[in-house]
């Protein structure tokens, strides 16, 4: 292998903690489905050693990671043009992930918002791992020599501090070995909020199953969680910009243009001025045609777990033929002796 040869590659992957939402399918699966046509490798995975920074019950860890692989087949992830499997599968993650501990600084750790955000006022009993994460998910990235990631907005500062840790083990060792991965943020509906709290996240932790719309809603389901979605009085405006302090005005128009891959700008010209008993319906009719096939799939693929689970396996083994020499060479920078 030679050091700063970068093949364009894309890794992300999505923590089975609970099921896929509307929000992963518009802020990450439907882009990572299109990213599929560009000069790109792709790799995916569901990320269950990030799983297990909090407490997971080993039967229900294991039903969500099937649950975001068959989400992810899906949507349209193709293993044949794309790698797809669960971290833990491939031990070189963990490896990595122990030297940029050695890498990156405490204080670089103590700027992540995630971390203060999660454990809030309980940080002394958080996990170690939930307050280390972000250097495993530099590993997950540079494993691979990924170029590109595809992320929220929230997870942006990850992709910054990957990118500190591999300019400083490029620096502390005199190579050009790890590439300065860039963060591929783009697109209408990248950040889904809650269907009744349009300042919140999407999440698939709420206290309402009403909050969101779950991958694996039927078509009868979804169309009533959009129906009952909160809005406010007003019709819809003449631009864009009248969204302005409407929370849940905007976020059903973002949901609306990530859906039909249109800008927000498009989707007000076509419905301005209307009142929410023409476009609720609208945007429910758009959500069953674009969901409800996906959601039917998942529950067949779901129905087969041994079939999820041979192909995650034949995905790990993939990614393996990746990682393994990456991080041997790794290993070679940094001194280990090897008989």
């Amino acid at each position: 292998m030679t050091d700063a040869s970068f093949t364009p590659r894309v890794f992300s992957g999505i923590k089975p903690s609970g099921g896929l939402t509307l929000g992963n399918y518009l802020g990450a699966i439907k882009r990572w489905v299109d990213m599929q046509d560009e000069a790109m490798e792709n790799i995916y995975c569901a990320v269950d050693l990030h799983a297990v920074t909090v407490w997971q019950d080993p039967h229900a860890l294991r039903q969500g990671t099937r649950e975001i692989a068959a989400g992810l087949l899906a949507a349209g992830i193709d293993p044949a043009r794309s790698i797809l499997f669960n971290q833990s599968q491939v031990h070189q993650h963990a490896e990595l992930a122990w030297l940029f501990n050695c890498v990156a600084r405490v204080g670089w750790m103590n700027r992540m918002t995630q971390f203060k955000d999660k454990a809030g006022a309980n940080a002394e009993k958080a996990s170690l791992g939930l307050y280390a994460y972000p250097s495993l998910m530099a590993a997950d990235i540079l494993l691979y020599h990924a170029t590109h990631v595809p992320v929220g907005e929230d997870q942006k500062q990850h992709v910054e501090l990957t990118r500190d840790i591999a300019a400083k083990f490029n620096h502390d060792y005199g190579v050009d070995f790890f590439p300065l991965t860039e963060p591929v943020i783009e697109g209408p509906g990248t950040r889904v909020m809650n269907l009744r709290d349009g300042s919140k996240k999407m999440s698939k932790s709420g206290e309402s199953d009403m909050e969101r719309i779950n991958m694996l809603d039927d078509a009868d389901t979804i169309a009533k969680k959009f129906k009952k979605a909160k809005t406010d009085p007003e019709p819809l405006p003449e631009t864009v910009e009248g969204l302005a302090g409407r929370p849940e005005a905007k976020n059903l128009v973002d949901i609306y243009a990530g859906l039909t891959d249109q800008t927000a700008e498009a989707v007000i010209a076509e419905f301005a001025g209307a009142g929410w008993g023409k476009f609720k319906p609208a945007l429910a009719d758009l959500a069953v045609s674009k969901l409800a096939p996906i959601s039917d799939e998942m529950k067949r693929l779901l129905d087969d777990p041994a079939e999820i689970d041979r192909t995650l396996g034949r995905g790990a083994e993939k990614a393996r033929t990746i990682a393994a020499p990456i991080l041997q060479r790794t290993y070679e920078i940094v001194g280990f002796l090897k008989s």
